[in-house]
């Protein structure tokens, strides 16, 4: 039987994989997820060495859209997806010490782990709306990477008019003009004057409000609420522990994440089969994820401006996906707590504690800290790491236990993308744009600055989606 999804709260319809590809948010407010889990034995991972990464990708994504996509399509869509990467291994791994590693995540179109996902997710919408003769409505919000790789992975697609709302003048310059130079009349990016969170919020309160857009256009979702995002990420699990001898022997990964879908996607391949023994939650001072594994309470606070962006977050939405799990899967324990959550912090149960950390670790790591990390790393290996690597790198260090098993850290964006945290590290050497972004600071900008006021940004697409 094909993998069917279902809510994390249990109020929403089970659907198909095109189904959930297009809706992104269940109708109750939950996020999509598998009904179950395909999974590998031992020798069928041992099989899968030595596979490209586009070949990896096929064999590991097959299961999930079963029914929906058929196999020749999927690997041609999955073919076209990695082609378009500047690294042929796709994601290379470099050692930077015995045992540590880092997976290079950043040879996509616009340097960050998000072309991994966006890229392909560009491609499946446009099959599937080509398919039925669909025109769709993306509305996203992004910390900074997440913008600009949606962008390019659908600015191509006839079927789509793309908005992305970002934090206005809380987001790296090259971030911003990833976004803001792409051209195109379908793409509007507009700059909330908010932060993160507020952009967040918006998205998901839009999914489950009054429709606002044309009666004949629909709300898809591009951040990792969408399932398809999530099922993208586990490949490189799979390829990292492969190149490092897996399944033979457990792989660590210290995980750089906000908002928890990265990480969920190790915990994902874990549970597919790949021999992971410890995933480690790495977070700057908007330590949510820190603080709920070290205090069981899932609360938020005022959030900080940081020298890594990307993670500047205080509501981690994935995580309810992995309290689906600790919460045996009830929808309604899961509305309940989520229900809690909207008008205070939550406190999770004993046991669902006592399961997250067996396998997770965390650290909050400072803007200090981190450019000393960078500072470190460069030191010791003349290797420049962007600042939400670096923190990466120092929790990976910090949690390790065990030496003689290797720990991946997954660096997650190119540094040429946060030059003033390389500044401030004191390191002297700059990251260079690679060639096709070499003029990005001469690009002319287009974007929208709007109140933080979800009326507004609601009107406004009303009035610019294309008829």
């Amino acid at each position: 039987m094909p993998i069917s999804y279902i809510s994390t709260r249990g109020r929403a319809p089970r659907l198909s994989f095109e189904e959930v590809l297009l809706a992104g948010l269940a109708s109750d407010g939950g996020l999509y997820v598998p009904d179950n889990l395909p999974h590998f034995e031992r020798d069928q991972i041992k099989a899968m060495r030595g596979l490209p990464y586009n070949e990896l990708a096929f064999v590991i994504l097959k299961p999930f859209v079963e029914g929906s996509i058929p196999e020749d399509d999927l690997k041609v869509l999955i073919d076209d997806t990695y082609a378009v990467f500047r690294h042929e291994a796709v994601a290379p791994l470099v050692q930077l010490g015995h045992n540590q590693w880092v997976l290079e995540l950043f040879h996509g179109p616009t340097l960050a782990f998000k072309d991994f996902a966006l890229q392909l997710l560009g491609r499946l919408l446009d099959y599937v709306l080509q398919k039925r003769d669909q025109k769709v409505v993306i509305m996203g919000a992004t910390s900074g990477d997440t913008g600009s790789a949606a962008i390019e992975g659908c600015r191509r697609c006839s079927n789509i008019d793309i908005y992305i709302l970002h934090p206005h003048e809380r987001v790296s310059e090259v971030q911003r003009r990833q976004m803001t130079t792409v051209v195109g009349g379908n793409i509007h990016n507009l700059a909330i004057k908010g932060n993160f969170d507020d952009c967040q919020s918006m998205v998901k309160a839009s999914f489950v409000a009054e429709p606002f857009l044309p009666e004949n256009r629909s709300l898809v979702a591009v951040n990792s609420i969408n399932w398809a995002r999530i099922m993208a990420q586990i490949v490189y699990y799979f390829y990292a522990a492969l190149a490092l001898g897996g399944p033979d022997r457990a792989v660590n990964f210290s995980v750089p994440t906000g908002n928890f879908g990265d990480i969920f996607a190790g915990y994902l391949a874990r549970g597919m089969g790949l021999p992971i023994d410890r995933l480690v939650i790495a977070t700057n001072k908007n330590d949510v994820l820190h603080r709920l594994l070290t205090t069981g309470k899932y609360s938020r606070l005022q959030l900080e401006q940081s020298l890594s962006p990307s993670m500047d977050i205080t509501v981690s939405s994935n995580f309810e996906r992995l309290m689906f799990d600790l919460y045996d899967r009830s929808g309604d324990a899961v509305f309940d707590l989520m229900q809690q959550f909207q008008s205070g912090e939550i406190e999770l149960s004993a046991s669902a504690m006592s399961e997250a950390r067996a396998l997770f670790a965390s650290q909050c790591v400072s803007d200090d800290e981190t450019c000393a990390e960078i500072a470190r790393v460069w030191r010791d290996n003349e290797y420049l790491l962007d600042p939400h690597s670096a923190i990466g790198t120092r929790a990976a260090w910090d949690c390790r236990v065990d030496a003689s098993s290797p720990m991946v850290t997954l660096a997650t964006a190119h540094p040429a993308k946060f030059p003033d945290a390389i500044a401030n590290s004191g390191v002297s050497e700059k990251a260079k744009l690679p060639a096709h972004l070499v003029d990005l600071f001469e690009r002319p900008e287009r974007f929208c600055v709007l109140d933080n006021d979800l009326a507004k940004v609601q009107q406004h697409m009303a009035a610019t989606v294309s008829v």
